[in-house]
């Protein structure tokens, strides 16, 4: 990103590069908007941004008394070498400018930005503050593990934490973060998808048993209850998951960019046309060719013209 002209507009969610599947569309949904409709107090935490996709969806459940923090390293370098290695091969394109043009596309005002390693995060968001905390940050164990505790501290009672790629191959870390913590730290499992665990501090049951009426309701997502350390998981499986409402972009109505200068736009009195076709031209028979023409035109006349007529032609193109 060189400037305010290379910035993103998108015109819609689809636009913004990121990982956020239908499914976990309708499942931060229903947590949100169940909390909502709870009058549960709390605000909104997201460790980890990328460009913006997950947050600009979580940012359409803000009350006015909400508050909203984003922590992401975005441009600045990593605490250590390992978490500086995953920077670079996996977020390259990162920047904060890119986040902020995305998010302010969508909505009028960027959340608190906290730009800065996740384990900074309880330092700026305090204990027993936030209903719903997204982590999607690090991949690295010991970075995971810190994000969990922390975010632990920063829930109610009954908030509702999103782990991301808890079972991915590719990050195996997190999966054991995400276990670990079912297994010593008192998480307690509502449900999984393909990629995401959602769980809490809390009492489970109430959310997971309004959670399953309402899939029952649903034809778009298969779902069944497991039990893992004796715990009920209800396992979703989202493939045919449609996507929920979305928020509308400012950009949606615009038309695409003009051509720079170096392109000019075509005008309709300049259009360019399509070049027309020349009719192809008559291959010239061979002299062979135009013989085997004459004696077959020979031969049709002298089975079908009267021989008189016949003997007329051939003196005629003898005296030729």
């Amino acid at each position: 990103m060189n400037g305010t002209t290379d910035l993103p507009r998108p015109k819609a969610l689809s636009e913004v590069k990121g990982w956020f599947r239908p499914v976990d569309q309708q499942l931060f949904d229903w947590f949100l908007s169940t909390q909502l409709d709870r009058k549960q107090p709390g605000d909104l935490l997201e460790l980890g941004a990328y460009m913006g996709k997950s947050a600009i969806f979580m940012a359409q459940y803000l009350r006015e008394e909400d508050a909203f923090t984003v922590c992401d390293l975005f441009d600045s370098p990593a605490p250590d070498a390992a978490n500086d290695k995953e920077m670079n091969k996996s977020y390259s394109t990162l920047t904060r400018q890119a986040f902020e043009a995305n998010f302010l596309s969508f909505h009028d005002d960027l959340p608190r930005l906290i730009q800065a390693p996740t384990s900074v995060v309880s330092d700026h968001v305090e204990d027993v503050s936030c209903r719903f905390a997204h982590i999607d940050a690090s991949h690295l164990y010991e970075h995971v593990h810190g994000d969990i505790v922390a975010v632990r501290d920063i829930l109610l009672p009954e908030g509702v934490v999103v782990l991301d790629d808890y079972r991915a191959e590719h990050c195996p870390g997190v999966a054991c973060a995400t276990w670990g913590a079912v297994a010593t730290l008192g998480l307690r499992p509502i449900c999984v998808t393909g990629t995401k665990f959602y769980g809490t501090w809390g009492d489970p049951e109430p959310l997971r048993d309004a959670l399953l009426e309402w899939l029952a309701g649903r034809d778009d997502m298969w779902h069944e209850v497991q039990q893992v350390a004796d715990h009920g998981v209800i396992r979703i499986s989202g493939g045919k998951a449609t996507e929920p409402k979305h928020p509308v972009s400012r950009h949606a109505g615009e038309a695409e960019p003009l051509a720079t200068a170096d392109t000019p736009p075509v005008t309709a009195s300049a259009q360019p046309t399509a070049p027309s076709r020349p009719t192809p031209a008559r291959p010239t028979p061979s002299a062979p060719a135009r013989a085997r023409r004459r004696s077959r035109t020979r031969k049709i006349a002298k089975d079908l013209l009267p021989p008189i007529v016949t003997r007329a032609l051939v003196r005629r193109r003898q005296t030729g």
